[in-house]
């Protein structure tokens, strides 16, 4: 039970200070490993298909098991000198591990700079939480681009480590989002990264199979809360879901298309090449800048409902269970 506790108080804190930018985060650690990692591995194994395929391979070990393992060590250390010591460090992790507000107030920012008609601006804040182009979007691609990625990151970035924490606390915590981080560097298909980060992204598809069915779940039974439609929801959550070229992004993207009553993805740029993409929802109405904030509202009320799910759950396993 005191796993519950401490998962919650993490979220609580995140909910309230986010990540300021002064405090070190454990990502960015996370993501300087990675890159000595891929130095050291790209000189030891060949530029061939196969050599890049088994360099990636030990690169996500690698990681996954520093990232998972350094943080047990340290707990159960400090286990024995002070278990006070160890639940505060395990809060403040846990608050790490979270990144609600912070996405919360990426978003805001992008839907400032659209409330002031500044499109350079927008353009600009929108780049820093996106991976396509952004220099030729219009101010409704942005929105649209907007509200698809704090759907796919409320799986990603709260309710997928939420799951994890809530299985096995912070190393766990840490597991999940090493696998993520891996894919956010590497994972991408083009020249540099199409052998040698295939490993991380098929991993991270794996880490996030439940989490992001969890999440579109969920996030259409939270749109009723939010005063959305949450039967059109349910309906595009269960028909458009597969629409993704990813196998879980479609997931959380399908339901707030459907709660938010407005067509999300279609063809975006990366790199400079135009990929072709299905889209998910119904027009039902132009997409607005209202948009942003409505889901934004819906982000958060999809994370209290899954805690308390996924808190619901661990303490009903202790009670008939453990005990």
């Amino acid at each position: 039970m005191e796993l519950v506790y401490v998962v919650l108080l993490g979220f609580l804190i995140d909910l309230i200070l986010g990540d300021p930018p002064w405090m070190p985060h454990p990502v960015i650690y996370i993501g300087r490993l990675i890159s000595l990692c891929e130095k050291i591995l790209r000189k030891v194994f060949p530029k061939t298909e196969r050599g890049e395929i088994i360099a990636g391979f030990f690169l996500t070990v690698t990681v996954i098991g520093i990232s998972t393992v350094l943080p047990y060590f340290v707990l159960y250390c400090f286990e024995y000198v002070n278990p006070w010591i160890k639940y505060a460090l395990e809060i403040f992790w846990c608050w790490q591990i979270f990144a609600s507000k912070s996405l919360a107030k990426a978003a805001k920012q992008v839907r400032n700079e659209i409330e002031k008609n500044d499109i350079k601006e927008a353009r600009k804040y929108v780049s820093y939480i996106v991976g396509r182009d952004t220099q030729a979007l219009d101010f409704k691609q942005i929105i649209k681009a907007v509200c698809e990625t704090v759907a796919e990151n409320t799986s990603d970035g709260i309710i997928a480590p939420m799951f994890y924490l809530i299985i096995g606390g912070v190393p766990m915590g840490f597991f999940y989002k090493a696998g993520n981080t891996l894919d956010s560097m590497v994972g991408y298909k083009n020249e540099k990264y199409l052998n040698f980060g295939k490993v991380s992204a098929v991993f991270d598809d794996i880490l996030n199979f439940i989490p992001a069915r969890i999440t579109g779940f969920v996030m259409c039974i939270a749109s009723f809360l939010c005063g959305l439609n949450g039967k059109n929801a349910f309906k595009i959550f269960f028909r458009d879901r597969r629409n993704h070229v990813s196998p879980n992004a479609g997931n959380p993207e399908s339901a707030c298309a459907g709660a938010l009553g407005v067509e999300l993805l279609g063809d975006a740029s990366y790199f400079g090449k135009v990929y072709k993409k299905k889209t998910i929802g119904d027009a039902l109405k132009e997409i607005e800048n209202s948009d942003i904030e409505k889901t934004n509202r819906l982000m958060y009320a999809s994370a209290v409902l899954s805690l308390i799910l996924m808190a619901g759950i661990r303490a009903l396993i202790f009670i008939f269970i453990v005990r």
